[in-house]
């Protein structure tokens, strides 16, 4: 990938992604970059810049049609096909994601789900059965799992990871509350939902802490 493509700019292109789908959804057939920076919460050099990165999409003077940019954004996030996806670890959180349609709307399958308690194991999810995580390289080569979703406490976690590694996973969404440690060749994301709390705490607490300014008399 060109190293000049950071991830903030690929969550950007997500952004954009979803609010291509909703204008298709109404009807709108082009936008300009600036209503497209408007809607998606950013400049509209912005949405130029990131968009510069993967070719020319629109044309000075009528913008970008709404669904041809639509199809190739789907094409650069990789939305174009079905991913196999594994999850590991079936308790709320993992049950959670594993509802959660989305997922498999933007092409994404949970094909396999793992634990290691045995009142989980066996358990039927729609059409799973929970597997113990001892058979999560033999599931991965037979099924061609790719993406592995990590759902469990944080000190089991790098020991997860490790597995998926070792099974050939190419990406880890991990969703412990531990950093994670996985070679260059494979991709990670961290969703920590409570430092996103922490840093919405932050952001409350200096609004409340800004100054009120006195209207001049």
């Amino acid at each position: 990938m060109d190293p000049r493509i950071s991830t903030s700019t690929v969550r950007r292109l997500s952004d954009y992604y979803r609010v291509l789908e909703e204008l298709e959804l109404e009807g709108v057939r082009t936008i300009s970059s600036q209503g497209l920076a408007h809607l998606s919460g950013v400049t509209s050099a912005q949405v130029r810049k990131d968009l510069s990165y993967f070719g020319n999409f629109g044309k000075r003077g009528l913008g970008y049609l709404v669904a041809r940019l639509k199809k190739e954004i789907r094409l650069i996030l990789g939305l174009n096909r079905r991913w196999k996806v594994a999850l590991v670890g079936a308790g709320n959180i993992g049950s959670a994601l594993f509802s959660y349609k989305e997922f498999r709307r933007q092409g994404f399958d949970f094909a396999a789900v793992f634990d290691v308690s045995p009142e989980r194991i066996d358990q039927k999810w729609r059409d799973l059965h929970i597997l113990h995580v001892d058979a999560l390289q033999e599931e991965t080569e037979r099924l061609g799992l790719e993406i592995g979703v990590i759902a469990v406490p944080a000190r089991a976690a790098q020991a997860v990871a490790d597995r998926m590694v070792m099974a050939g996973m190419r990406g880890i969404l991990n969703f412990a509350h531990r950093k994670l440690f996985v070679p260059p060749q494979v991709a990670l994301r961290n969703v920590n939902l409570a430092v996103e709390l922490e840093s919405l705490s932050f952001s409350i607490k200096a609004l409340t802490a800004r100054p009120t300014r006195r209207p001049r008399r």
